[in-house]
């Protein structure tokens, strides 16, 4: 089992920044994957961002060059960091990890609007 903890989301208006967190209760080597999906109201789950364990990293086409992946081997937590948001950014974000078993976090609410 793991327990994944989110952090970082909010309201922020069109063109600023927030910074999503995710912290894994085992360590980030024991993973194939870390990642972050979002899913709109009445959309389905997207995947955002994910890095491989050997640090390949890979990006939504909507997101690519505005958002970034990250991890921190010494907190086991993978960081999203969101530049230059758009309205369409708004979902909950969840965290996510891949081994034998796929995991989830709880997801924690972005909103971008004036």
């Amino acid at each position: 089992q793991v327990q994944l903890v989110e952090s970082g989301g909010g309201l922020v208006q069109p063109g600023g920044s927030l910074r999503l967190s995710c912290a894994a209760s085992r360590n980030w080597f024991s993973f194939d994957a870390m990642g972050w999906y979002r899913q709109a109201p009445g959309k389905q789950r997207e995947l955002v961002a994910a890095i491989t364990r050997i640090g390949s990293t890979n990006y939504a086409d909507s997101v690519k060059g505005r958002f970034t992946i990250s991890r921190d081997k010494t907190r086991n937590t993978v960081i999203l960091q969101m530049n230059s948001l758009k309205p369409e950014d708004t979902a909950t974000y969840y965290c996510n990890v891949r081994m034998t078993y796929e995991y989830w976090g709880p997801g924690t609410q972005v909103t971008v609007s004036s």
